[in-house]
């Protein structure tokens, strides 16, 4: 046990942290030759595509010093604040950490709330300064930033470039010096944390765990503390590249079990595993479950796919344990699942997963986020679905949720960016400058307001210099109001939203003007209006395909005209009352684009 290190590598999105698990895996050997390719933990096409890691990812490493064999388990974590919640769950498994700060770009914005996160849990930390290979890495400013950041010293910070492997045998002998070999008892009852999981369509569900205490054999009989199931052990082992069965795992170990679990639901990530003949007292303390930020509705496009959906669902839950769904159904769309995300490009992940590894094409909704309602007789419900609003004369008043978002950024974009945060209702709780050239903002929000385009607009008007983290505060009372988008006079419920008053009228107005433009024209007119309660405060016509029914009248009294052209009004009014007009999903998509 002495000789075992866990450890994960965090960082801010781009600044390195899978090319530098790269060199680390290249320079203990663990990958070799033709399995040796960019962002190798990565190995999602999506996660290739973007440049962004979307899980986590834990392999074993063999490692020599000074004649002794050493076993390095590391775990390579997202950056985007989107997924913050793998960070959490690499942290709760790990006894250090690796931070890795861009030496061109500085200490930002989601470095800082990861660090607070390892500190909370006693991690060990080394500071590594990355990409030093580039003309415009600034180490002694950088390095200036962590001393305050950290409170180390000068020479606790290596310097390396992931691209060339500058550092990399300095990094290692650091791990193994530094970071403390895992505490615990091995001959205590087992204690085994459950971090993550996944489905395997031949072997069920497979856990990924680390030994608190204790040991496990291969045919030993374990439960599931929280869920009470008993399995037997089929096969342990450890992670590598692939999976690699061992008889025996002991305290300290990270590994993975298979025991022919067919239900998904039956695994939860946190969960304690321990032995049927000797069991623990307690499970393992600490772990929280996940809050979603932004619900969406998802709807199969075909309405048999119903069932597909769910079982996709079930096992994308698995491997993603910040993900939750429940069945809804609405008017517009049919049977499908109201959501909960982290935010915005976790939803858009989630959709593109389902597509690829699922082949489920999805409607999404427009995405919200969910409010306290309090009735005039004093019952409180939570509303995750506009919808679900009960008649406004029944309503007292509405809470919606508040955030504190803080933006590391430099001096030169503090008004711009100012201007974004009170435009979105935002209030400035401190400015602090960290050092000449860098400035921490901290804001109020409404949570709402950030959840379709702030990260975007806030890269634009810094040209990407500003990093951006953010965590729930609490309810506060708002003016929200309720705006549904009707076609012909029918309420689309799956487009409708709630708004703050002050918004409400320029979003019905680009809500109607938009969809005027996507809608495809029919043989009748058809009204777009927005309306909020029974009060329309917008409205555009897509006008009806013409035909010129009178050509064919030549001379004559201009009454025979006439007798026609009522003829055909008659006829569009009959289609425009049997009429229904389809929504495409363009439609929906473009909601979450109004700019």
């Amino acid at each position: 046990m002495k000789n075992l290190r866990n450890f994960c590598i965090i960082a801010h999105i781009d600044h390195g942290k899978s090319t530098l698990a790269d060199r680390l895996l290249e320079a203990t050997k663990t990958v070799t030759g033709k399995d040796m390719q960019e962002q190798v933990l990565d190995d999602m096409d999506l996660e290739r595509e973007r440049g962004i890691t979307i899980k986590s990812h834990a392999i074993q490493m063999k490692y020599r010093k000074d004649g002794q064999d050493y076993i390095l388990n590391l775990i390579d974590t997202p950056g985007h604040v989107d997924f913050s919640y793998e960070v959490s769950r690499a942290i709760a498994a790990c006894e250090g950490a690796l931070l890795v700060v861009d030496a061109t770009q500085g200490i930002q914005a989601q470095s800082i709330s990861v660090l607070y996160q390892a500190l909370d849990h006693d991690l060990t930390i080394i500071p590594v300064l990355n990409k030093m290979d580039l003309p415009a890495a600034m180490p002694d400013e950088v390095t200036e930033q962590i001393i305050d950041l950290v409170g180390c010293k000068h020479e606790d910070i290596l310097q390396a470039s992931g691209k060339t492997g500058l550092g990399i045998e300095e990094i290692l002998e650091r791990i193994v010096d530094r970071i403390p070999a895992p505490v615990g008892d091995p001959n205590a009852p087992l204690q085994a944390l459950i971090f993550d999981s996944l489905f395997n369509s031949y072997r069920g569900v497979l856990a990924y765990f680390k030994i608190i205490n204790g040991q496990i054999h291969t045919g030993d009989r374990v439960k599931f503390f929280n869920t009470g199931k008993e399995y037997d052990a089929d096969e342990i082992g450890v992670l590598s590249l692939g999976l690699i069965p061992k008889d025996t795992l002991s305290t300290g170990d990270v590994g993975y079990i298979i025991s022919g679990i067919k239900a998904s639901k039956e695994v939860k990530v946190g969960d304690t595993i321990t032995q049927v003949d000797r069991p623990c007292k307690e499970a393992i303390s600490g772990f929280e479950n996940v809050k979603p930020m932004v619900y969406a509705g998802l709807y199969p496009i075909d309405t048999d796919d119903y069932e597909d959906l769910r079982d996709a669902l079930e096992k994308l839950v698995l491997n993603d344990a910040s993900l939750t769904y429940e069945p809804e159904s609405s008017a517009a769309l049919g049977f499908g699942f109201r959501c909960g995300f982290l935010g915005l490009l976790h939803m858009e992940i989630v959709q593109e997963r389902l597509d690829r590894e699922f082949d489920m094409n999805v409607i999404s909704t427009v995405p919200n986020v969910f409010y306290h309602v309090y009735g005039k007789k004093g019952d409180k419900t939570d509303v995750y679905n506009p919808s679900g609003l009960p008649d406004p004369t029944e309503v007292d008043h509405i809470e919606e949720p508040y955030i504190q978002a803080q933006i590391i950024t430099m001096p030169e974009f503090i008004g711009a960016i100012m201007k974004l945060c009170l435009d979105k209702r935002g209030e400035l709780r401190s400015q602090v400058y960290l050092t000449q050239d860098r400035v921490e903002l901290s804001f109020e929000l409404p949570l709402a307001e950030i959840v379709f385009d702030f990260y975007d607009k806030l890269k634009s008007i810094s040209r990407g210099y500003a990093s951006f983290d953010y965590f729930q505060t609490g309810f506060r009372p708002g003016k929200l109001v309720k705006l549904d988008i009707m076609l012909n006079g029918e309420s689309v419920d799956a487009l409708s939203t709630l708004i703050h008053v002050d918004n409400a009228y320029r979003f019905g107005r680009r809500m109607c003007e938009k969809l005027r433009e996507l809608i495809p024209r029919q043989q009748f007119d058809i009204a777009i209006q927005a309306a909020i309660g029974a009060k329309i405060i917008a409205r555009e016509t897509i006008k009806a395909y013409r035909k010129d029914v009178t050509a064919k009248c030549y001379g004559g009294d201009i009454t025979r005209k006439r007798k026609l052209l009522e003829k055909q009004k008659k006829g569009k009014k009959r289609m425009k009352q049997i009429g229904n007009v389809e929504v495409p999903q363009s439609a929906f998509l473009a909601v979450l684009k109004l700019d």
